[in-house]
Parts: C-alpha cells; sequence; structure tokens
C-alpha cells in the first residue's frame, strides 16, 4: 500500500511514505521514518492473542454511496444502501461495523427491519423474520456522521489555502466504518458506486467510471461514480474538492494526475513516468491493467505517502517537486510503487493483514523491476541492497515472521516484514526459477484468483503446479518463520592441489523460531581473465567447498548476482579485494568491495576508494565510496572528498560527498559549508551543508541560520534545514529570530514542518536566562497558542515543544489535554508532562561532576585503607 517518504518516496512503500535531507523512500504506511505517534495513520485495536479474518453473514454484492459533505461543519450526511444476500445460515441480526456514526433510519424493502441498534463501535439491525440464504436484500441505511479518522476536510479554518479546499477519504486497515456503516475488512469484496453532493465549481473522484453529473434540489452537484468490479471495502476513495488536471492515455486507458491549484505548477514532474509504468507492468506481469481508469491525486497532510485506492491512488501532496533538487528528488519509485497495488492488493486482495506482505511485498518488488527496466539491472540490484541492509538486516532481534497472527493493531503490520523483506522473498523467488518461470507463476495467480482474497498458501501452489518444486521449505523458512540466515565465509587456495576452498557457516544462533537455512546460491571466480562458476547448495551449520581452477583466482564472490538474503561477512585479502573493486563487469562487486575497505584504514584504501568515488560508471558505487572514505576519518580521505563534490554531475552523489565531507571542528570546516552554501543552487545539497552550521555557535554560524530562516525555496526546504540546525545548536540568543520566522511565516510552512519547528523553537528557548524575561514569556505565550491549532500534528508538536521548555507554567496547560477524547493528543501531553518533570529534576552538571569526584575520592580512600591494614598485618608478622 503507501510509501512514505517528503518528496520521491525513494519507500518507504516507501514510503510511505518526511526528511527534507534524505529523499529516502518509505513505502506506503511502512512505518521506518521515525514520525511522531501523532500522525501515525489509526489502526483497530482487537481482542485476543491471535487475528484471523471474521465470518462473513451475507455476500455484499453491491454498496452504494450517497453523501453530501459540509466543508464548514466538516461533517457528512447521506446514505449508504448495501445489497447482499446471506451465505450459511439466515441471518436474523445483521452487525456492520460504524464508528460514532448517527444512524436516523434503516429500511428494507425484501425483508422487514424489526429494529436497529447504534452504539459507539457497530450497527446491529433486526429483521422481524429472518433472511434466507440466497435471499438477496437490500438495505438503506440514512446517516450522519463527524468523522475523526476515514474521511479527512482540508479547509482555510483548518489554517489550508482557501483555493486548495478539499476533502479526501482514507480507508486502510479499518478506517471506513468512520465514515459510513460497511463490512470493513478485506475478505469482503462488491461492487461500488460513489454519489457526492459538492458546490459546482468543485472536482469530484471515485473509484472506476464516471456515470454522469446532475444538479440536485439544493443547487449542488451530483457527480456519480461506478466501479462495476467487485474489491475490498478499504479500496474505496472519496476525493472532492478544487483540484487542477493533467491528462494523458495508455492505449485506451485514460490516465489522470490531479492536485491541489496552489502545487499545480510542479505536478508534471510527478506524473512524467506513469504511462511508461503502465506499459512495463502489463508486460513483466502478462495481464492487462484490470481497472477502466488510472487517476492519481495529491492531498493536503495525508497520513502516509500513498494509497492505491482501486483506480485511484491518493498522494502526499510532497510528491510535488521541483527540478530544482535534480536527481534526488524524484516520484517514479511511489508511482510505480502504488500502480503495482492496482495488480497486487487491488485485483487480488490479501485476505487478512497477516498475509499483508502479498501486497506490500510484490509492490516493493515490481518498484525495483521497473528500476530495472529503466536504468537497467544495476539499479535494480542497488535498491535491493539498499532494502536489505538498511531496513531488513539490522532487524535481526526481531522474531515476528512475514506472516504473523499475532498483531494486536493490523498497522503492526506495515513494516520491514511485509514490504522490502516480502520483496526479497519474491526476488529469491524469481532468481531461483529463473525470470520466465517466475512470470509465468505470477500471472497464473492472478488469473486464478482474479477479484478474490487470497494467502500465501496460494501463491505457493500455484508454482509448485507450474514448476513441479515443492516450495514447503522455501515457504516455511522465509514466510512463516523469523530472520534471515547470517553467514561467515573464509577462503584458502590450495596451490598443490589447485583447489579453491570456500568454508561457509551459518552463524545465527537457533532455535524453535529461528531455523537453519537451507537455499541455492553460487560461487564465482575470475582466473586469467574467465569467470568460472559453481552452483551451490547451503544446507548445514558448516560445509566446504572444493573449487577445481587452472590457477589461483584473481577475484573470488559469493553470491554474484545478489540472490540470498543474508548477512554475509567475508573477509578477503587486500589483493582480492582490489581486483574486485576494479572489476567493470561486477557493480555489485566493486560495492561490495567499497563497503569492506571502510575497515581497512589504509593510504592504498584511500586511493582505491577515491578512484572509484571519482570514476565509477555507477552512482551507487560512488555514494558507497564517499561513505567508505568518511569512515576513514583520516587527513587524505577528507580531502579526496572535498576535491570531489564540486565535479559530481549526479546530485545524488554529489550530495552523499557533501554530507560526508566536513570533518573536524576546525575553521576550515566552517568555511568549507558557507561555500557550498555560497556556491551549491541544489537546495537538497543546501541542506546538507546548512547541519554542519550548527556545529559552530560563533558569529558566521548564527547571522548565516538567520538569513536562511527568510530563504526561498519550494517547499521551504532550505529554511526548514535552518530551523533543525538552530534546534541542535542549543543558542538561546536566536530564539527571537526562530520566534520571529515562525510567527510571520507560519502559512508557508508544511504541519510536519512547522511542528518541528516548534520543538526547535523550544530546545532554543530553553536556556535563555532571567536576564531575558522577555524572550521567555513570548515563547512561552506563542508555544501554549498552538494548542489550539485545527492541524494535528501542529497540535501535539506544541504540546511536546511546552514539555521540553522546562517552563513550570506549562504544567497546568498540558495537563488539561491528557483527558483529550483523542488518544493522539492525550498521549502527546502525558509525554510531555513526563518530558517537563524530567527536567524539574535534572541535576546540575557541576553537581553530577561533584558527585563523581567525591565517589573517586572515596573508592581511592578505600583502597588506602585496605593497603594500610595489609601492610600492618605484614609488619605484625614481621614482629613475630
Amino acid at each position: 500500500m503507501f510509501r512514505f517518504d517528503r518528496w520521491s518516496l525513494t519507500a518507504l512503500l516507501f514510503c510511505c511514505f518526511f526528511g527534507h535531507a534524505t529523499g529516502s523512500e518509505f513505502i506506503c504506511r511502512y512505518c521506518a521514518d521515525g514520525r511522531s505517534h501523532a500522525m501515525m495513520p489509526l489502526g483497530l485495536e482487537l481482542d485476543g492473542r491471535y487475528q484471523y479474518a471474521p465470518d462473513r453473514q451475507v455476500d455484499v454484492l453491491h454498496l452504494k454511496l450517497d453523501v453530501t459533505p459540509d466543508f464548514g461543519a466538516r461533517t457528512v450526511a447521506g446514505t449508504v444502501s448495501i445489497t447482499a444476500q446471506p451465505i450459511a445460515k439466515p441471518v436474523e441480526i445483521l452487525r456492520l461495523d460504524a464508528i460514532d456514526i448517527k444512524v436516523r433510519r434503516v429500511r428494507c424493502e425484501q425483508a422487514a427491519v424489526d429494529d436497529f441498534i447504534s452504539t459507539r463501535d457497530g450497527l446491529q439491525i433486526a429483521f422481524r423474520d429472518p433472511v434466507e440464504v440466497g435471499t438477496e436484500f437490500t438495505l438503506q441505511i440514512d446517516y450522519s456522521a463527524q468523522p475523526k479518522a476515514g474521511l479527512y476536510f482540508r479547509t482555510p479554518e483548518m489554517g489550508y489555502p482557501e483555493p486548495d479546499t478539499h476533502l479526501w477519504t482514507q480507508g486502510e486497515t479499518h478506517e471506513a466504518r468512520h465514515w459510513f456503516p460497511c463490512f470493513d475488512y478485506p475478505n469482503e469484496r462488491s461492487s461500488t458506486e460513489v454519489i457526492c453532493h459538492v458546490p459546482e465549481s468543485m472536482v469530484v473522484l471515485s473509484n472506476g467510471k464516471r456515470m454522469g453529473q446532475t444538479i440536485d434540489p439544493q443547487g449542488l452537484k451530483a457527480v456519480r461514480w461506478l466501479q462495476e468490479k467487485p474489491h475490498a471495502n478499504y479500496l474505496i476513495c472519496l476525493v472532492a474538492g478544487n483540484l487542477e488536471k493533467l491528462e494523458k492515455r495508455h492505449r485506451e486507458i485514460e490516465l489522470g494526475f490531479f492536485t491541489q491549484p496552489t502545487l499545480a505548477e510542479h505536478a508534471a514532474n510527478s506524473f512524467r513516468d506513469t504511462p511508461d509504468i503502465m506499459e512495463f507492468f502489463e508486460q513483466e506481469i502478462g495481464i492487462p491493467f484490470p481497472w477502466d481508469k488510472y487517476y492519481q491525486v495529491t492531498i493536503r497532510d495525508f497520513t502516509a505517502g500513498g494509497m492505491e485506492n482501486t483506480s485511484l491512488t491518493t498522494l502526499t501532496h510532497n510528491t510535488i517537486f521541483s527540478t530544482a533538487t535534480e536527481n534526488i528528488r524524484t516520484t517514479r519509485n511511489l508511482d510505480a510503487h502504488e500502480m503495482a497495488h492496482q495488480w497486487f492488493g487491488d485485483y487480488v486482495t490479501c485476505k487478512d493483514w497477516s498475509h499483508l506482505w502479498l501486497n506490500e511485498g510484490f509492490a516493493t518488488y515490481y518498484t525495483h523491476l521497473y528500476e530495472g527496466h529503466k536504468f537497467g539491472r544495476d539499479a535494480m540490484l542497488y535498491g535491493l541492497y539498499k532494502d536489505a541492509t538498511g531496513r531488513v538486516l539490522p532487524q535481526d532481534k526481531d522474531t515476528k515472521p512475514i506472516v504473523f497472527h499475532g498483531y494486536k493493531n493490523a498497522m503492526q503490520q506495515f513494516d520491514y516484514r511485509s514490504y522490502p523483506k516480502g520483496s526479497w522473498v519474491l526476488h529469491m523467488l524469481r532468481s531461483q526459477l529463473g525470470a520466465d518461470l517466475y512470470r509465468k507463476c505470477v500471472q497464473e495467480y492472478l488469473r486464478r484468483h482474479a477479484l478474490s482474497s487470497v494467502v500465501s498458501d496460494d501463491l505457493r501452489q500455484v508454482i509448485e503446479e507450474l514448476s513441479g518444486r515443492p516450495m514447503d521449505r522455501f515457504f516455511d523458512q522465509w514466510l512463516y518463520h523469523p530472520r534471515h540466515p547470517d553467514l561467515k565465509i573464509t577462503y584458502k587456495w590450495m596451490p598443490k592441489e589447485k583447489l579453491a576452498k570456500v568454508n561457509i557457516k551459518q552463524t545465527q544462533k537457533l532455535s524453535d523460531d529461528v531455523l537453519l537455512y537451507h537455499f541455492p546460491t553460487k560461487l564465482r571466480f575470475m582466473v586469467d581473465g574467465e569467470v568460472v562458476d559453481r552452483e551451490i547448495e547451503i544446507s548445514r551449520v558448516e560445509e566446504d567447498f572444493y573449487v577445481p581452477l587452472v590457477s589461483k583466482p584473481s577475484v573470488v564472490r559469493f553470491d554474484p548476482d545478489y540472490t540470498v538474503l543474508a548477512n554475509v561477512a567475508f573477509d578477503k585479502g587486500n589483493d582480492l579485494l582490489e581486483a574486485q573493486i576494479n572489476n567493470v563487469d561486477d557493480m555489485m562487486g566493486r560495492l561490495l568491495a567499497c563497503v569492506a575497505l571502510a575497515d581497512r584504514k589504509t593510504d592504498a584504501s584511500v586511493k582505491l576508494l577515491a578512484e572509484r568515488l571519482n570514476s565509477d560508471p555507477f552512482f551507487g558505487v560512488r555514494i558507497e565510496a564517499a561513505k567508505s572514505l568518511a569512515k576513514h576519518d583520516s587527513d587524505k580521505a577528507l580531502e579526496a572528498l572535498r576535491s570531489s563534490w564540486q565535479g559530481q554531475t549526479d546530485a545524488r552523489v554529489r550530495q552523499a560527498v557533501v554530507q560526508r565531507m566536513f570533518g573536524p571542528f576546525t575553521a576550515e570546516t566552517l568555511e568549507l559549508a558557507l561555500e557550498v552554501l555560497d556556491k551549491e543552487a541544489n537546495p537538497a545539497i543546501q541542506s546538507a551543508a546548512i547541519g554542519t552550521l550548527a556545529r559552530f555557535h560563533g558569529k558566521k554560524s548564527q547571522e548565516k541560520l538567520t538569513s536562511l530562516l527568510l530563504s526561498e525555496s519550494f517547499g521551504n526546504e532550505v529554511a526548514d534545514a535552518a530551523i533543525a540546525a538552530i534546534g541542535k545548536m542549543n543558542a538561546p540568543e536566536l530564539a527571537p529570530a526562530l520566534l520571529s520566522a515562525l510567527q510571520t511565516r507560519h502559512a508557508e510552512f508544511d504541519a510536519r514542518d512547522f511542528g518541528r519547528g516548534l520543538v526547535a523553537l523550544a530546545k532554543t528557548a530553553k536556556s535563555l536566562d532571567d536576564r531575558h524575561p522577555d524572550n521567555r514569556d513570548a515563547v512561552f505565550q506563542f508555544l501554549s497558542s498552538q494548542l489550539e491549532h485545527p492541524k494535528l500534528t501542529v497540535h501535539t508538536d506544541a504540546l511536546s515543544a511546552l514539555g521540553q521548555l522546562g517552563d513550570r507554567r506549562a504544567v497546568s496547560v498540558i495537563e488539561a489535554y491528557t483527558d483529550s477524547g483523542d488518544t493522539r493528543i492525550a498521549d502527546a501531553a502525558r509525554r510531555a508532562l513526563g518530558d517537563l518533570n524530567a527536567a524539574r529534576t535534572l541535576v546540575p552538571a557541576e553537581i553530577i561532576d561533584l558527585r563523581k569526584t567525591l565517589a573517586e575520592l572515596k573508592r581511592e580512600t578505600e583502597k588506602l585503607k585496605s593497603e594500610l591494614k595489609e601492610f600492618k598485618a605484614q609488619d605484625d608478622a614481621d614482629d613475630e
């Protein structure tokens, strides 16, 4: 599903999903970006130790929504019509999901309704006589709601630009029940129909085909959309408001990109790859795009990066980017991820959230496949490498498998297991089966289960049928058990026997949860310029492999095609690494050699890394060379970085160099950071230099940061970086300037950025002493005034800021929110009180130092006493 990321969602899934300075991607709702709890999408707290799909009383055939939103009151009212028929036994009481929905009336022509009970979390409808199995009936439920989730308004009263007024809905995982009564679980599918009444100037978007519009008796425009193919309830989507449109086509499929008027200038940047992505997916998947159209629409302050609603993907407004960042910002991967969901997640849908990887793993992997299609196999492998080393392998303490029923909240499934690890499972499958057979299996899996719900075993059965291979072990070790193998590899050349000996140990701690892995891979040797490959099977704790060669190899590689998700420790000699890093035909080999040379603190290593940094044909290798040079922490390594930055034409590499080239705390470092800010036009790279200014408390850095608070850049990226630097600097004299910038430019900042600014202000002003009572009071009053901000993230960040400010006047102010009906606000208030109380009990540093000194004196005294006692005992013995 979603991808988290500030601009490109390179995600985060990216995803989703938003640090300015990184450009990293997080997919869908993948929660790896450290967002505050307040901005996490809502999930449903569930009962029981294990979670499974609920029973279905009825088969829902069609759901029709006819709604009128009130943008001023931020409410919705209308009628939901549910056409269904009982499945296994007559229905006397029908249970629907509905949270804080006011039901006015329930009608049914085919079966008389005796009564209904509407509670805070559900709706029960009692029929006068049981509805018999196979009897089709249609319920009409008149209702109204003021949703706290599911349906979100963005209006001027909430702090948004008036031209951008709009609303949007979000279903996954269980948010639809907040704005209309329904069966809210992915094991139920139906066709859907949405009619929305809005002012005539507004645009209405929903799933499926646009069936026309009329003017209703109230003078509102009623727009009707129909999705004829059945899909899961969480995929129903409504977006309405002031939107501008870009159009393209792929074959007969209409492609549309809608965005808010204030963002329209740069919208084309985020839409440029869509036709090519769809064409590639149709070829790779082997099934035509399965829906009537494909629209994408940006929405303000989305709870994630993107959502793959059937035929209508919603995207964070941060998907819009300017070309000033060159190739650092891109929405290509977000675009590909969400479109892949139209097959994986929409066309076939996981039966319950324990099998979420069938949605998210496929979408993540097919994003990598598209990257490989567009830029070559090396680009695909580099994406898989970043996923493995940055997201999966570090989670070696986690004991949860990919398929996991033990969650308490479905959002707990939206982590590395479903996204990058699920993607790696598919990559290993494709590597073992071969691309053609894998493609055939996926195509059959989709055909067989089209427009239905699936579990992981459905995929296994198809692969077994088409390949003839038993897949039980593969699925068991990678899906139903946690973790990954840890491999320790050693190599020895045996000259008399002309044998290459490779020893491979699995070093992960084995248990009932963590298995001994069994998988195929390959060894590769370079001998006199020729490649020698040996297929091997890993199946034991430790095993030796002997490979006859005509002479000593210059290169030895394990898993050269990069097909195994494993933490590999392969300590090679310097001569092997040098040959490997210079092998122009092996990008992954060069990259891994760069990583290995980070720990070889020699001038020769610096030279090899500098050569890769300045001349390697693949940008990812250059980035890894920059990272390794920074770890050397030597003058020569630092000089290699500094001499490289202006010559790097790829902005991604230039950013990586600038992030790592500043080095020690010297006047030269400060001047270099100022030089970058003077010469570099790319705001993403400027932000890397701005962070360095936080280390310098002198006049130059403070004046520069103060001026940058007023800088103009798309999305205020540069000003945001300056605010973050000031927050780290702990310079109370900058509090007035930061306060002024937040007061005068608040409307220009995104909610998340403005909220981070409040926290930075609190940290900066915390040290203001009694000589600046007016400044302290101004900061306190400003932070307090943001507690009624209509944007949730600003509200919760204001609470956090007051907690960190350390002003005891905030206690009673914060306490008023600890009983808030919104758990996110209440939790933020309680954390803020904890911070405030902790600050009160902090002991001054001088006292801590004095206590340490006294403790040391006490230890020395006890030592002297002991020595004196021993000396006296020895003296007494001598006297005897």
